[in-house]
């Protein structure tokens, strides 16, 4: 069996693949009349909330993080809680957020606090799950700034799971063992 092909936006030149092709098709399949006046412009709206939505994708933690890096003897613990965050579930292309709290103990390096949200909006903006978001956000501070840790970054929120009547809506998904 032939691996499957990875093809990005920039590589789709035949129009029957573009996103906005797909979106008519998906209408259509839905049983929508997309020549309906309220949906003409769906698939150009749907395509250009997608490419937002995902341009993670085309950002670099060494690009937003740029020359914010600051040389500074500090010793305790660096915290930025309660970032909002945004992300589309790569299970449901459904949207999921909530708050996350990062932090670092510094070896002799900061960052500018507000490149932290930045950092965790690279990774957010991608089909994601909440787990490997976490990750990711550690794995990037841990390699741009060299700390003595990073405690696992923690993402809460819980829409899907409450949509999807998994849960009850008052129910709070964690990604760090609290017990």
């Amino acid at each position: 069996m032939e691996p499957k092909r990875v093809l990005h936006a920039e590589q789709v030149e035949d129009e029957s693949l573009s996103l906005e092709s797909l979106v008519r098709e998906m209408l259509g399949q839905l049983g929508e009349d997309i020549t309906r006046e309220g949906l003409v412009q769906t698939p150009a709206r749907v395509a250009a909330s997608l490419k937002w939505l995902t341009r993670g994708y085309g950002m670099s933690v060494e690009d937003v993080i740029g020359d914010a890096l600051y040389k500074e003897p500090h010793d305790n613990l660096v915290c930025v809680r309660d970032i909002e965050i945004y992300s589309l579930c790569e299970h449901h292309m459904l949207p999921f957020f909530g708050r996350a709290h990062v932090a670092y103990l510094p070896n002799g390096r900061l960052v500018g606090l507000s490149k932290i949200p930045r950092v965790i909006e690279v990774f957010a903006r991608r089909l994601q799950v909440q787990e490997r978001l976490t990750d990711q956000v550690a794995d990037a501070l841990m390699r741009v700034l060299e700390p003595q840790g990073v405690p696992l970054p923690e993402a809460r929120g819980g829409f899907l799971a409450a949509l999807k009547r998994l849960m009850e809506p008052q129910a709070v998904i964690s990604t760090r063992d609290e017990s």
